[in-house]
């Protein structure tokens, strides 16, 4: 069974910085996409960033160069630098691991940015 394990979500006030960060384990050699999703009350699951093994990157449109989405060479591990936060990021982030008929979420963790 493959879990994943998200870390550093937290209350940050409006223009701060926050760092995410994922890790796997249990039966799984590598992912060959890892990235993060969001969801805010009452909206539908988002995507924040994307990261293939090769190290390409994919941003939803409202990212517009605040986020960095990085990834550990062993591409076991996805870590995800927010900046700029504003209120209207407020969401629980999830992680996701995909890896042929493998599909693995986080059990989120929690953004609250403050005004």
């Amino acid at each position: 069974q493959v879990q994943l394990l998200e870390s550093g979500g937290g209350l940050v006030q409006s223009g701060g910085s926050l760092r995410l960060s994922c890790t796997a384990s249990g039966r799984i050699l590598s992912f060959t996409t890892m990235g993060w999703y969001r969801q805010a009350p009452g909206t539908q699951r988002e995507l924040v960033a994307t990261i293939t093994g090769g190290g390409y990157t994919n941003y939803g449109d409202f990212v517009k160069g605040r986020f960095t989405i990085s990834r550990d060479k062993a591409q076991r591990s996805v870590y995800l630098q927010l900046n700029s936060l504003t209120p209207e990021d407020t969401a629980v982030y999830y992680c996701n691991g995909r890896s042929g008929e493998l599909n693995a979420w986080g059990q989120g963790t929690q953004v609250t940015v403050s005004s």
